[in-house]
């Protein structure tokens, strides 16, 4: 049976895509590294090889003998640094890349994110035409490196790799063990979210997403780009229907973006750094039409992935989301005297 390497997989998606695989009876194989935590493959029947996709060697014996590869691993930390992101997303694709060349891989599917497409013009959405330069990307380290993640992924490509990239949006869903992205659901129902900024995010079912890697193992064209996305939410839009499923009360308080990066680092920002503030503020919003129309890739109904999300954080934080369902008395008083200034400055420039 054809072996299929899966790095990354110990991550949020990684995991449910080894599980797609083996639902499907594959023989896979899966990188881990000695700090992996091993929670999200505990239940998974998978042949395990310790890697760090930074190592040649390493990568060079997990790739011996796969006929495919799905490469996840990478870093989507917004708080690491420049040189960590780059490590992780840069060197670590490219290294990758050249090991499947020289194993001669029948065909890999490099994850990416709409990160490396750049944001959408505000109010609006964007496609896999969109091409930022790096400098568009320059106050966006992450989105800068998995962008330059993607142009390695192009130069193996050209020497003859049948590489296709996906580039999935904001997942949720069930089984975030390692507190990714469906974090912003775990800290709304700790009421630990005390104001949001005027942004945007596509959110996606880490299901579907796993099941739309395969497909472009199957359908995706080489070197094409596929958009894995699916409801577009502002974020005052998404805080409302996690409010509606949770009974948590959405936070009161909505910043302009300069506002909130003035406040970086203080309790009013909820702990945020300057870099996850911007990232917040931008429109991460887009058009997966490309891929339902060459996959024949579908996604369930919005409503059931944030159901699943919220209840699947709300089982594993157990009592500490009892209780109260209303934001702090200081933060609601705060965001209604920051609405009515808001309407008043506006009445005045009318």
């Amino acid at each position: 049976m054809p072996l299929t390497l899966v790095t990354g997989a110990t991550g949020f998606l990684g995991s449910h895509v080894v599980r797609a695989l083996l639902d499907r009876g594959e023989e896979v194989r899966v990188t881990i590294r000695p700090s992996s935590t091993l929670e999200a493959l505990r239940d998974l029947d998978c042949d395990r090889v310790l890697a760090d996709v930074t190592d040649p060697r390493g990568v060079a014996r997990a790739v011996k003998g796969a006929t495919r590869v799905f490469h996840l691993a990478g870093s989507t930390h917004i708080r690491d640094d420049e040189e960590a992101l780059t490590r992780a997303n840069v060197d670590g694709t490219r290294i990758v890349m050249q090991a499947a060349l020289e194993a001669g891989v029948q065909r890999v599917v490099h994850t990416s994110s709409i990160t490396a497409i750049g944001p959408a013009p505000r109010n609006s959405t964007a496609d896999e035409r969109q091409m930022p330069k790096a400098r568009d990307l320059s106050q966006l380290p992450e989105a800068a490196a998995k962008l330059a993640a993607e142009h390695e992924v192009l130069r193996a490509a050209a020497k003859g790799l049948n590489v296709t990239i996906v580039n999935p949006a904001f997942v949720f869903g069930p089984g975030d063990h390692l507190r990714s992205s469906t974090d912003v659901v775990r800290r709304f129902l700790l009421k630990r979210i005390p104001a949001y900024v005027d942004g945007a995010v596509s959110i996606v079912d880490v299901r579907d997403v796993a099941a739309g890697l395969l497909l472009a193992a199957e359908h995706g064209a080489q070197a094409e780009r596929y958009i894995l996305g699916d409801r577009n939410y502002t974020w005052e839009r998404l805080f409302a229907e996690i409010g509606r499923i949770s009974g948590i009360e959405p936070p009161a308080l909505k910043l302009p973006a300069q506002a909130a990066l003035a406040l970086a680092n203080t309790p009013l920002a909820g702990g945020l750094n300057a870099n996850e503030i911007r990232a917040a503020s931008h429109y991460w919003t887009y058009r997966s039409t490309k891929a339902r129309r060459e996959l024949g890739w579908t996604t369930r109904p919005h409503e059931e992935t944030v159901e699943a999300t919220v209840e699947w954080w709300k089982e594993r934080l157990g009592a500490r989301v009892h209780g109260s369902g209303r934001q702090p008395v200081v933060l609601r008083v705060t965001g209604a005297y920051v609405r009515v200034l808001s309407d008043l400055v506006h009445a005045i420039a009318d």
